[in-house]
């Protein structure tokens, strides 16, 4: 059909986020406009052509920041500063610029969606040799500490998930009427329906008069393994829902526990919609996807572990919205819950207020109609005099042996 609108989402395997946002961005494209929007989510990481320096980037995320975190903090902050990331656009669109051709040659797209930050400056350089400008949208997936990476002039809109962000943004130089703020998307079925707690929980056969903590995570989550044992052990009116995330090891070590409260257990869960809005708080990391979706729900958070970078930034956002709170040691999330749970729950009821407020359920629906207006706008074509970076593009490129003088999009390739 000549009328359907091509909409290529590119996203990365660097954790959960990134994948989950790009999945719940096409998910309300498609339930909104159906069959006339055509929507592909590719990882360019995982070509066999990228650097194994970026592809393998996506798996040592984790183990780096644990392993080294004072170097992981020196680099994350010394590359955001202007020199600095400028050299890293450098090296990306050496790296990179061949892969993006081809997916920009291959898909034909309408509008690009990006919730990854490094493949803008590809990107725009693709779009500055060819001549051919698809509308570009970048997603940001970091709620408060964002890195300057994301805010590329490349793009033509920036989707940010907080005021603070988009602050950020305009300090940074981002045009502001190219800034909206939207939320993270989180998975369109987290909006939908009128969710029945107690139905919900007799569903799933868990106890309707205990408060219910869903703690969610695996083996890379530090100290969760720890408030657990604490709370099993706690004598409070708890029961434990507990998801390993497909993690197996961890899912036997649960099976093995001996428990004293309620648990019940998960190996990895495809409704956790359903476990959310009929869980009381969530125990878990601090990473942008889990926080978005629990503030979707009006879920209140006790977060037991927080990367150094964006996921402190996640973690402020929270408490400092009066959502949740931080256990700094693991024995405080006991502290915590017994607080929570004092004077028949009050504190956990304003946690479950604020988080309703903070929360941005519809995200997807929001980010997804941006989008179809840029499709609807389509590719642009500028003259070559008219991209002042082209002949440094081009100069860049050549040193590096990168081929470009071919590079040519046509609508039969």
């Amino acid at each position: 059909m000549d009328d359907v609108k091509r909409i290529l989402i590119l996203t990365a395997d660097a954790g959960f986020g990134h994948r989950s946002a790009a999945n719940a961005i096409a998910t309300a494209l498609r339930e909104t406009h159906g069959d006339t929007c055509a929507v592909e989510i590719v990882n360019p990481l995982g070509d066999k052509h990228v650097p194994a320096l970026l592809r393998d980037s996506q798996t040592d995320y984790d183990r780096f920041v644990r392993s080294m975190p004072n170097l992981y903090r020196f680099g994350y902050q010394a590359s955001d500063a202007t020199v600095p990331s400028a050299v890293v656009d450098g090296a990306l669109i050496v790296m990179l610029f061949e892969v993006m051709h081809d997916l920009v040659r291959h898909h034909q797209p309408d509008a690009i969606v990006t919730t990854y930050p490094l493949y803008q400056a590809p990107l725009g350089a693709v779009c500055a040799i060819t001549r051919h400008y698809p509308p570009l949208l970048t997603v940001v997936t970091d709620l408060v500490t964002v890195h300057r990476l994301w805010f590329h002039e490349a793009a033509d809109l920036c989707l940010v998930p907080t005021q603070a962000a988009r602050d950020l943004a305009v300090r940074e130089g981002f045009p502001a009427h190219k800034v909206v703020v939207t939320g993270i998307p989180v998975r369109p079925d987290l909006a939908e329906g009128n969710w029945d707690r107690a139905a919900l929980r007799a569903g799933l056969g868990w106890r309707p008069d205990l408060t219910a903590v869903l703690a969610v995570g695996s083996r890379r989550v530090e100290h969760l393994d720890v408030a657990l044992r604490a709370l099993n052990h706690s004598g409070l009116p708890l029961q434990l829902i507990v998801v390993a995330g497909g993690d197996d090891e961890m899912y036997r070590q649960l099976q093995s526990t001996e428990w004293h409260i309620p648990a019940h257990l998960y190996n990895f869960v495809t409704d956790m919609p359903t476990l959310m809005h009929a869980a009381d708080c969530l125990l878990c990391k601090a990473g942008g996807l889990i926080v978005s979706e629990a503030l979707a729900c009006g879920l209140p958070l006790l977060i037991v572990d927080a990367l150094p970078g964006q996921e402190i930034g996640n973690a402020e956002y929270v408490i400092e919205g009066g959502a949740g709170e931080l256990a700094e040691r693991p024995t405080a999330a006991l502290e915590i819950i017994h607080h929570w749970l004092a004077q028949d729950g009050a504190l956990l009821a304003e946690r479950a207020r604020n988080a309703r407020r903070l929360g941005h359920p519809r995200a997807a629906y929001d980010v997804a109609e941006q989008v179809w207006a840029a499709a609807q706008r389509g590719p642009r074509v500028k003259a070559s005099h008219h991209i002042r970076e082209r002949p440094r593009l081009v100069e860049l490129l050549s040193r590096h042996g990168v081929p470009w003088q071919k590079s040519h999009l046509g609508h039969n390739s």
